[in-house]
């Protein structure tokens, strides 16, 4: 009796294999699920009145996620051997694949990971046009490789340089690109799937062929050429280093081409290479669970606004009612002067004619964006945000007003980047009211959503907060207020400390290029830039007088007072067009010069980190490392700045911060946490 699959014969003796995981909302594969659907296969091999095999999902959810991480997660951490699991699933598949009938899998929803792979080992794949569908392979997202056929079946189906620039992605494409390339043979109607399943089974077409282009790919040399090609291309992006599960994929497939064993063999070492202690793949993983995690905290309300009001309508106000508009929120956009208003709806259009494409979903976003200068929206709305400049005088006459006009049960929220919540509702009649709601810029791209709870805040509406950011598809940390909350907090210092590099006569480009050895996703340099100055200096401003031995750099003050804030000048510290960094000049710095900025930058930090931690201004070190990465990208293959504490031990992070604290002076003395 099999506990995750359902199977019926019918009447044409198609054997129909529904995939229903019992235990979990989604399909993901364990040993059990393999386990039972070896058994399955063992069976049709030794039948023979099967005149074929369709393999479906009952879930809602689509037809399959993938691996269980959860499971393979629970395998490390017990210290047990995954290879285990890892060759279940090869071995299965390639029965599978061996099957002397037609196999078809009838796809809907999601399918990726060993999902994708398992319908990869069907003949024949049919997906749902009447669902957005996803198919990929983003093993390489979590440091590991597809181990279960996806290298070689892939690029063998729809042509090496197509296969082979999913896998070293990991993006999903959807069922009509999948179709145009061949991985999908049809793409058929929610009504007309079984009717197109049993005659594909019953007349098995021929099968999908690549072209003699693709063919010709596949012959040793030309997979010689086509991997130092792609080796380049991975290296503009990641160094083999700190990411070296795409440059194994690339080198297992120009070495194999499409020897299935030897392919396949290859790749289950890589695994276990992959997966060691310490090794990226481990903490990729970990940070997987911890996005699910935050996710899982934004589940737990029920609470869905429909309406929000934002106040102030200039980079981050405007581009978060955008945002939220796309979401299919209804908002009021409020600031002083229709003027004002001008360039957040040019940037929403911008937006969702990227996001959109379609003219309709574009008006219809459109339409959910209303200016609303007179704040007519502040009575009605479920959340009202306030996103004026930082000054702490303007947003408490704001709230002192907003209390009075707001209905008694909205959300009061300051997206404040560094002012304590106390500071601000002293002129409130029910301070419980207010809370922070703190995105990161651009809020179009970064995932995390800082809810601020002060001394007096009333847990209720930060569970209703934590629903409302789950609801605009962002992940909320719950942190306690203090100057800087959580993520300024730490960045401060480490921004601070790059313009004392600059001032030291340290090139802009070898201060960035120090933290993107490390593993940074941008420098401190260019972060600032893309933050804008003109925020780095309010909130520096406000957060200097809490650190020791921290002044405000007067370079930066000069260069707000020109103008010269940033991306969205033009000019900053860089130079940009579009957006984009316009100078390509590099600044080289020796291998020991370019260590020791990455040292005084990291640990700056780290020590700023301990702190919060100590201080308990988020629950533990897990949401502080999940903060870190998904707002500001913070190197994810290290884990987080807790993490990486653990990785390199307390005892020799003591000692780094007493050789830079003789150098530097006291701002590296080392936080009590370290003793």
């Amino acid at each position: 009796m099999s506990k995750h699959w359902q199977t019926y014969e019918d009447e044409q003796h198609i054997l129909w294999l529904r995939f229903d995981r019992n235990d979990t909302s989604a399909n993901i594969i364990n040993m059990e699920v393999l386990d039972e659907l070896d058994a399955i296969i063992g069976g049709l091999s030794a039948s023979s009145s099967i005149c074929g095999l369709v393999i479906e999902s009952e879930k809602s959810a689509g037809f399959c996620s993938g691996a269980d991480l959860h499971y393979i997660n629970a395998q490390l951490a017990a210290q047990k051997d995954i290879l285990d699991f890892i060759d279940k699933g090869r071995e299965v598949f390639a029965k599978l694949a061996d099957l002397p009938i037609p196999t078809l899998a009838l796809i809907s929803g999601t399918c990726m990971g060993g999902g994708l792979e398992m319908a990869l080992a069907c003949r024949y794949r049919i997906a749902n046009a009447d669902q957005k569908i996803h198919l990929g392979l983003p093993e390489v997202q979590l440091g590991i490789v597809p181990a279960w056929g996806g290298i070689q079946r892939l690029p063998r189906l729809i042509g090496a340089p197509q296969g082979l620039a999913m896998v070293l992605s990991g993006r999903a494409v959807s069922a009509r690109r999948a179709k145009k390339i061949g991985l999908v043979d049809l793409l058929v109607p929610q009504r007309q799937l079984k009717r197109a399943a049993i005659q594909t089974i019953l007349k098995h077409p021929p099968k999908h062929k690549r072209s003699v282009l693709q063919s010709f790919m596949e012959i040793k040399p030309m997979r010689m050429i086509l991997a130092s090609v792609m080796r380049k291309q991975v290296a503009k992006k990641v160094s083999r280093e700190h990411y070296p599960s795409p440059y194994l994929m690339i080198d297992q497939w120009a070495r194999y081409g499409s020897d299935n064993v030897k392919l396949q063999m290859a790749s289950a070492d890589d695994i276990k290479q992959l997966l060691a202690e310490g090794g990226t793949a481990r903490n990729l993983l970990r940070i997987f669970l911890l996005r699910e995690q935050l996710q899982a905290a934004g589940k737990q309300s029920d609470f869905k606004a429909k309406h929000v009001h934002v106040i102030g309508a200039g980079t981050m106000g405007g581009d978060i009612a955008v945002w939220c508009a796309l979401q299919g929120l209804y908002v009021t956009l409020q600031d002083q002067t229709p003027e004002s208003l001008c360039g957040a709806i040019k940037r929403a259009h911008k937006l969702y004619k990227k996001k959109l494409k379609d003219r309709a979903a574009i008006r219809d976003a459109m339409d959910c964006l209303i200016p609303d200068v007179a704040g007519d929206g502040v009575a009605r709305a479920d959340v009202i945000i306030e996103a004026v400049f930082e000054d702490v005088k303007v947003k408490q006459a704001l709230f002192k007003q907003l209390e009075q006009r707001a209905r008694p049960d909205a959300i009061l929220a300051t997206n404040t980047s560094s002012i304590p919540l106390g500071e601000i509702n002293t002129v409130m009649q029910d301070p419980s009211r207010l809370l922070g709601i703190h995105f990161f810029n651009p809020v179009a791209k970064m995932l995390l959503v800082e809810i601020v709870c002060g001394d007096q805040t009333d847990q209720k509406q930060i569970q209703k907060a934590n629903g409302f950011v789950h609801q605009i598809k962002r992940l909320p940390v719950n942190v306690k207020s203090c100057p800087g909350f959580l993520v300024n907090r730490l960045l401060m210092p480490y921004l601070l400390e790059a313009v004392r590099l600059l001032e030291e006569g340290n090139a802009a480009r070898a201060i960035d290029k120090a933290t993107t050895d490390f593993g940074m996703a941008m420098g401190p340099i260019e972060l600032a830039d893309r933050v804008g100055l003109d925020v780095c200096l309010a909130v520096a401003n406000h957060l200097a007088p809490y650190f020791k031995h921290e002044q405000v750099p007067k370079e930066l003050a000069q260069m707000v007072e020109k103008k010269q804030l940033g991306v969205k000048t033009g000019r900053g510290f860089y130079y940009y067009k579009h957006g984009h960094v316009c100078s390509k000049i590099e600044a080289v710095a020796s291998a020991q010069a370019s260590q020791l900025m990455a040292e005084r930058l990291i640990f700056r930090i780290i020590n700023e980190a301990a702190a919060c931690i100590r201080e308990g201004i988020v629950a533990n070190g897990d949401l502080l490392d999940a903060a870190m990465i998904f707002g500001t990208g913070f190197a994810p293959f290290r884990g987080g700045p807790m993490h990486y504490i653990q990785s390199q031990g307390k005892q020799q992070i003591r000692t780094t911060f007493a050789a830079l604290e003789k150098q530097f002076g006291e701002r590296y003395q080392a936080d009590p946490y370290f003793y």
